[in-house]
């Protein structure tokens, strides 16, 4: 029976030790870490994520700066607006909920909000510093995969770690961070072959594939890790990962749920890496 890896634990314990380096770099510099969320458009989803990290900052002692604009507002008004948040230095982090309406191109929208704010850490400055290893920040569910695994108090160093999904914000740099703790890591995606057997012979098996129960137990191998970023609906609207857990979970010896795996670790890694940002900006 696999033990079930906490993200409400882990996310609660670095939330206690986010707010006093919080808290300690106000009284030490006037530094209060400041986070801009802008919200263009109606989408409930995207809403709800608003909130969430809006109460986050409340939580943490941060400073929130909410945008919430229409759906018509135009690309220029919004880099205008980005724009101006570079400058302000009072807001230490910038984060433009996805998905954007479809007038609004979001690369030209990442690209314009400065590296050194870029929390998301999706733009290509970042994603480079990743890729070479020598980064400031990191994407938020990648970096919260990480502290997950690193609960379960097992060595990532010589795993054979597999990673189901190649997309720009979890698989490719979730691969670059285990690949940097000395795991020999493989990608798999929809065109790959043999998948069933790569995945079964995975010591830690992570799975960001957006497909409810794409993960079976014949994909396991015994006594594995397995980490389901998915965030997907079964057919009566129940919130389900990727992993079908009642079938995998008895062959793991540690496996997040879903909720309250992967989900919570997400703001947190938001709101560490908004307190980095204003720790950057501390005094020489």
């Amino acid at each position: 029976m696999g033990k079930l890896i906490s993200g409400k634990a882990v996310s609660t314990s670095l939330r206690a030790e986010i707010r006093e380096k919080a808290l300690a770099l106000r009284e030490d510099c006037g530094i209060q870490p400041g986070l801009a969320v802008i919200l263009v458009g109606n989408d409930p989803a995207s809403q709800i994520y608003v909130r969430n990290k809006q109460k986050a900052c409340e939580e943490l002692g941060f400073h929130a700066f909410e945008y919430k604009l229409s759906e018509n507002y135009t690309q220029e008004q919004l880099l205008d607006l980005i724009g101006v948040l570079n400058k302000d230095n009072k807001v230490h982090g910038i984060l433009v909920q996805l998905p954007l309406p479809d007038h609004i191109d979001e690369q030209t929208v990442i690209h314009t909000i400065s590296p050194e704010k870029d929390v998301d850490a999706f733009h290509p400055i970042n994603v480079g510093k990743i890729m070479i290893g020598d980064y400031d920040f990191l994407p938020c569910t990648p970096a919260g995969v990480m502290e997950l695994i690193d609960s379960t108090g097992v060595s990532i160093d010589g795993k054979y770690c597999v990673v189901v999904g190649r997309s720009n914000i979890v698989g490719k740099p979730m691969a670059m961070l285990l690949l940097h703790r000395n795991a020999t890591v493989t990608i798999c995606h929809s065109h790959t072959k043999n998948l069933a057997e790569i995945c079964a012979s995975a010591d830690i098996l992570v799975s960001a594939v957006g497909k409810a129960d794409f993960i079976t137990a014949n994909m396991v191998k015994e006594g594995a890790i397995v980490i389901d970023v998915g965030m997907n609906h079964d057919e009566n609207g129940k919130l389900c990962g990727d992993v079908d857990f009642a079938d995998v979970e008895p062959k793991t010896s540690f496996i997040t749920p879903v909720p309250g795996g992967v989900g919570p670790m997400t703001i947190t890694m938001l709101m560490k890496n908004t307190l980095h940002a204003a720790e950057l900006k501390r005094p020489k």
